[in-house]
């Protein structure tokens, strides 16, 4: 509950959805934040590259600072799937106990748009 309080008090400038790749628009709003997890691996992967955008590299997170920047980045309340998949598919890596994550120094680079 707390963490919900916290996103909505944050104010987040609008993004141009233009700098995102095609396929990945439809689920993103305005502001950049994931509207719903899409479907297919392709865009999942394009999606994750997006959310692990928004970690800095060589900075270490606790598991709240994590679920804080994910509440920031979707609108479907699922930080756990999100934070799941970024580890999963080693955006992230995290301690053995799940106490310490930091941004994989081999994490790809978000996708660039397709040329319209």
């Amino acid at each position: 509950m707390a963490l919900a309080r916290w996103a909505l008090s944050r104010s987040i400038p609008p993004m141009d959805r233009a700098s995102l790749p095609r396929e990945l628009r439809p689920f993103v709003d305005e502001v950049g934040r994931l509207t719903q997890w899409p479907v297919k691996q392709k865009v999942q992967r394009m999606a994750a590259a997006q959310l692990a955008a928004r970690f800095e590299p060589g900075r270490e997170y606790s598991e709240r600072e994590v679920n804080e920047r994910l509440l920031d980045a979707h609108t479907f309340g699922d930080w756990a799937l999100l934070r799941r998949v970024l580890c999963d598919w080693r955006f992230m890596e995290r301690e053995s106990d799940g106490t310490r994550y930091r941004l994989s120094a081999a994490a790809p680079e978000p996708a660039t748009p397709d040329p319209a």
